[in-house]
């Protein structure tokens, strides 16, 4: 069971390990995206743990792999034993591979070697009353799901191997994410893309999700959109409203307005490789997601067009009782 202190410590740096004493229904994963300058090579790498309910659940560490350019997927299991995650900063191992704020080295079947971060990573801003991405809601207890921005945006250099071929992701981006708690929701679509046309510094996420609450579930949204040295948010908990939100076989309509402007996307839905997710018993092959979508991006404030482009290289993902989700 975790101590106050170090549930303390997880509210001020949603980036590290909140597992420390957890031996049951609990998962965590950080969702590492990594793309070349030419975005040729667009790779999702999602390092974590699942801690079962007992008896014939199983316990195990995991390095997911995403190759974004053709859909395929890899799920490599690991002992637990073989995990170590730091609960104050973005430090994580799973066997020979380790994820940092300053470099990430591989040693997979499809990727191997070593890329350094050589800027700052730019998280979601953490305060004593709004911890992050998910503002107040982050200091619930109860809540079934967790969500961290570790980083928006920050640059690459250094080659990895690549299914025996060495590729360049020098000058590259990554984007850094993070997951924990008791289960994915049963209902949600999640977008991103820090590949704006013409807007080099900016970086779009987005999320809608069931969210049990007290018996009586609701949809809970976030947006974030971040260009100019400056972040926009669109939220539940900041007085924020969606005026549309309609999802069809092919696109993702979305529509937002609160204290920072109007948000317009459309999202073209494609499709990509299965990932792992987990459940109560197991992770399981489930979540279908892409690293090839496009977004159409507007952002609007006082009649004045602040942001208008399109997100390429978008990750995507669209799951669960959909109808549900924006029955709510």
């Amino acid at each position: 069971m975790r101590t106050p202190a170090s549930y303390l410590r997880g509210i001020q740096h949603p980036e590290g390990f909140h597992g420390n004493g957890k031996t049951r229904n609990f998962f965590e994963g950080w969702y590492f995206k990594t793309v070349s300058e030419d975005q040729s090579q667009k790779w999702a790498v999602i390092p974590g743990i699942f801690r079962g309910l007992g008896g014939s659940s199983r316990d195990e560490a995991f390095v997911q792999v995403l190759d974004g350019s053709t859909g395929r997927s890899w799920y490599h299991v690991y002992p637990v034993e073989e995990f170590k995650a730091s609960e104050t900063s973005f430090d994580v191992r799973v066997g020979d591979n380790h994820f940092s704020s300053k470099q990430v080295v591989l040693n997979l079947p499809q990727l191997k070697g070593e890329l350094k971060i050589t800027t700052p990573l730019k998280p979601w801003p953490v305060t004593l009353a709004s911890p992050g991405i998910m503002g107040w809601y982050g200091l619930v207890p109860f809540m079934e799901c967790f969500h961290g921005i570790v980083s928006f945006s920050h640059q690459l250099e250094g080659q990895l191997e690549v299914e025996g071929k060495q590729q360049s992701f020098s000058n590259g981006k990554g984007y850094i994410e993070k997951d924990w708690g008791r289960n994915f929701p049963s209902g949600y679509i999640w977008l991103h893309s820090n590949h704006l046309k013409n807007y080099e510094d900016a970086s779009l996420i987005g999320s809608a999700a069931i969210i049990p609450w007290l018996g009586k579930p609701f949809r809970g949204f976030i947006l974030g959109l971040h260009h100019g040295g400056k972040l926009y948010s669109w939220t539940t908990y900041n007085k924020s409203k969606e005026e549309k939100l309609t999802i069809d076989d092919s696109h993702i309509s979305w529509k937002v307005s609160g204290p920072s402007g109007e948000l317009e996307l459309r999202a073209e839905r494609k499709r990509g490789g299965l990932l792992h997710a987990p459940l109560r018993e197991a992770m399981h092959q489930r979540v279908e997601e892409t690293l090839d979508g496009v977004v159409e991006v507007k952002h609007t404030k006082d009649g004045k067009v602040l942001l208008e482009s399109t997100a390429t290289t978008s990750g995507m993902e669209v799951f669960g009782d959909i109808e549900r989700l924006l029955r709510i």
